[in-house]
């Protein structure tokens, strides 16, 4: 029984040293292609009706810095072998209930991203999409007193849709 048990485990230690090293699977859950080594996010534009000034530099660094912490891949300027490209086309609030004397009780700020991935070594993997996530608050809150907690929200939410619809194959 020792012995089976021993085994057991010495086989699960050999398979997932071997998938992690391998650069196939990650324990985050991310499969990359073992030849890729590196990743390019190019800059994402705001191209939407309203542009929040800083959403651009803070949309693309949390990006950058998902795969940077999650992956083994170096980041490159110009273009890796898992490439990301696109911009921000939405940025709006509106409100999302309504009183009974038709004010607003709760207002959304919702973001959308267009992203453009292609992965050098896997055609089939290649997308383009638009993300969007949204963040909902009291209507006696002004927009400026919620923007910083809601686009590190919004952008945390993004990204790893992002991330996910790229290197997540579940």
């Amino acid at each position: 029984m020792k012995i089976t048990r021993n085994i057991r485990w010495l086989l699960l230690l050999v398979a997932g040293s071997f998938l992690a090293g391998c650069g196939v699977y990650s324990f985050t859950g991310a499969s990359i292609p073992p030849q890729a080594e590196t990743i390019s996010v190019d800059y994402f534009p705001n191209d939407a009706m309203l542009v929040q000034p800083t959403l651009s530099q803070r949309f693309t660094e949390e990006l950058q810095n998902k795969f940077l912490r999650q992956t083994n891949l170096r980041m490159v300027e110009g273009v890796g072998h898992l490439h990301f490209e696109g911009n921000i086309v939405g940025y709006r609030t509106e409100p999302i209930a309504i009183t009974g004397d038709d004010r607003a009780a709760m207002n959304r700020l919702t973001i959308s991203v267009r992203v453009a991935f292609f992965n050098e070594f896997d055609e089939g993997a290649d997308f383009e999409r638009t993300f969007s996530r949204y963040f909902d608050y009291d209507s006696s809150l002004s927009l400026s007193q919620i923007e910083n907690e809601a686009i590190d929200k919004i952008t945390e939410e993004l990204v790893e849709d992002i991330f996910n619809q790229a290197l997540v194959n579940w």
